[in-house]
């Protein structure tokens, strides 16, 4: 069976870390924020995975079923605030979210 070298898994994980990075900093809209943040978190969930089956230990796996639970809480929490931001503002752009200081 071949497997993936983990060298190789780690670079993929990083790479797509730092595209999900640039999304959070580059992109305006929330939802795409939003995005950008799952991006990131499957990243690391994959970082863990090569890290776990490079030693044999199902530690990578438990990590990335902890980090699936704290993205699906997070997307509820992000969506219950982009619905509140879109009633307020009429628009889902991040710098409306600026004049929310009272």
């Amino acid at each position: 069976m071949n497997t993936v070298p983990m060298e190789s898994g780690l670079v993929l994980a990083g790479i797509l870390f730092i595209l999900g990075f640039i999304g959070v900093l580059v992109r305006r809209n929330i939802v795409f924020i939003l995005l950008s943040l799952e991006v990131m978190l499957n990243a690391a969930g994959l970082a863990f995975i090569f890290a776990g089956s490079r030693w044999v230990q199902a530690d990578g796996q438990v990590m990335f079923i902890f980090i699936l639970a704290m993205a699906a809480a997070e997307v509820s929490v992000g969506l219950a605030l982009i619905l509140q931001i879109f009633r307020d503002f009429k628009t889902l752009d991040a710098d409306a979210a600026n004049n929310m200081r009272g």
